[in-house]
């Protein structure tokens, strides 16, 4: 037998640890495509250390999803954490566009075919 390390297949801190035990936001749940930027108010010493991450993450806009895929947390366990950041305004969000606003993608289709026909 060798004398190495076990190797740890499970993460240190459990989701429900890391929400305290919450499962939702208290109110509607960010959606996933939703942007969020960090504010320029000033970290307070008692937020976790995935407050700090997200936070640090959060210089420019960055899709709830993408914290989630950077934090290596499930989206539902960011979305309660970017909550708790909203509601104590160190972070701001941009709802996505709802898809009636959205560009439609026919007419975008017909400027590329007739920027590829003067190619």
């Amino acid at each position: 037998m060798t004398d190495r390390p076990q190797e740890r297949t499970h993460r240190a801190v459990r989701p429900y640890v890391i929400t305290g035990g919450r499962a939702g936001a208290g109110g509607e749940p960010l959606p996933w495509e939703a942007l969020v930027v960090a504010t320029d108010a000033a970290f307070p010493s008692y937020l976790q250390p995935e407050h700090h991450t997200i936070l640090r993450q959060c210089q420019g806009l960055l899709s709830v999803a993408e914290v989630a895929a950077h934090l290596g947390q499930p989206p539902s366990v960011v979305q309660v954490l970017l909550s708790d950041l909203v509601q104590w305004g160190l972070v701001a969000v941009r709802p996505p566009i709802p898809p009636a606003d959205r560009t439609d993608v026919t007419m975008l289709r017909k400027v590329l075919d007739g920027l590829e026909r003067r190619l």
